[in-house]
């Protein structure tokens, strides 16, 4: 039998969309902790990508509007709804902790049927983003090293269980393309190694680098080190991530005072 998959399924990750108005606005506030930010450093940031004042305005009434942005009244916007709760996922997927692993795996079996394509997208999406793989279609599972919680509405549609697969790491092998996520990883090691984030010219490929890294590493699956490769590049991607972003948020944060 094989994997309905046979690529990281975890997290948002995802080809870089194009860099619509909406997609900086979203982007800079995700990147920020708490996620929130002046609406005039906002619009300053989406002329680094040659989009108008008036355009900015425009798509950060419309989150607003959507519900995925939210004004205190004063000028300054934070995130709401889903992008708050991407945000919180962003987060945990940047600090890559783990419980310790004692060859337990969570098993997510479903047990409805009949559920419309909304439905079916959500509670797939749900899954995802616990950092569950599909192994077949309605059985999802992972290393019980991250605790995983299922809200209300899927519960009732999920049983969520315990199992112990007799060879774990064939089942790894299986569940998630660690070749392909460890190849990506250290190109944008070498892309973060390559961009001095030190000067203002940085401000807009260390941008589009940045985001690039925090959706790579929401598909890492976050395996226990036992079933990961002797040279899995998870951490030194954090570390150097860490180092390189603090001192880019220098620079943007001197940038937006000078402006």
């Amino acid at each position: 039998m094989q994997p309905r998959n046979a690529t990281p399924k975890t997290g948002d990750a995802e080809p870089a969309p194009p860099l619509t108005a909406r997609s900086v606005l979203a982007s800079a506030l995700l990147g920020m902790d708490p996620p929130e930010l002046p609406v005039a450093q906002l619009v300053r940031l989406t002329g680094l990508f040659g989009i108008s004042e008036n355009r900015a305005r425009v798509a950060l009434s419309r989150m607003v509007a959507g519900g995925e942005a939210s004004s205190d009244g004063t000028g300054r916007y934070r995130l709401a709804g889903h992008l708050a709760a991407r945000q919180s996922r962003q987060s945990a997927s940047r600090a890559g902790t783990t419980a310790s692993y004692d060859g337990g795996w969570w098993l997510a079996v479903v047990t409805t049927t009949g559920s419309s394509a909304d439905v079916r997208g959500t509670r797939r999406r749900t899954l995802t983003y616990a950092r569950l793989a599909e192994l077949r279609e309605g059985v999802w599972m992972r290393p019980a090293n991250l605790t995983v919680r299922l809200p209300d509405p899927l519960g009732a549609a999920v049983e969520l269980m315990t199992a112990r697969p007799p060879d774990a790491g064939a089942l790894v092998a299986r569940l998630w393309d660690l070749h392909t996520w460890s190849d990506r990883a250290l190109g944008l090691l070498r892309d973060l190694q390559a961009l001095d984030p030190d000067g203002p010219e940085a401000l807009a490929p260390g941008f589009e680098l940045s985001a690039a890294v925090l959706r790579h590493l929401q598909a890492d699956p976050l395996l226990p080190p036992e079933l990961l490769p002797a040279d899995w590049p998870g951490s030194p991607l954090r570390a150097t991530y860490d180092q390189w972003d603090a001192r880019y948020r220098t620079t943007l944060r001197d940038w937006s005072r000078d402006g």
